[in-house]
């Protein structure tokens, strides 16, 4: 397997994995107090929105690399 069809195989899945979950979360420590032997943290959850024409352009390229490559190669 060539590193084209590696990064088309991945395309595909990120761009159907975008298209199903809408997005993805993250955990961002924000504060973080040292007072002595005392710690104190505020991590604050953050949700990065995938659009939907990056899911299905994502999914697009992947095939398209797939396809045109292969005719190609």
């Amino acid at each position: 397997m060539n590193a084209v069809k590696i990064v088309a195989v991945i395309l595909i899945a990120a761009g159907t994995l975008g298209l199903v979950y809408g997005g993805f979360s993250y955990t961002k420590e924000t504060h973080k107090v040292d007072v002595g032997p005392i710690n104190m943290s505020i991590e604050e959850k953050e949700r990065v929105n995938v659009p939907l024409w990056a899911g299905i352009g994502a999914i697009a390229v992947g095939a398209a690399l797939l396809l045109f490559r292969s005719k190609n190669g």
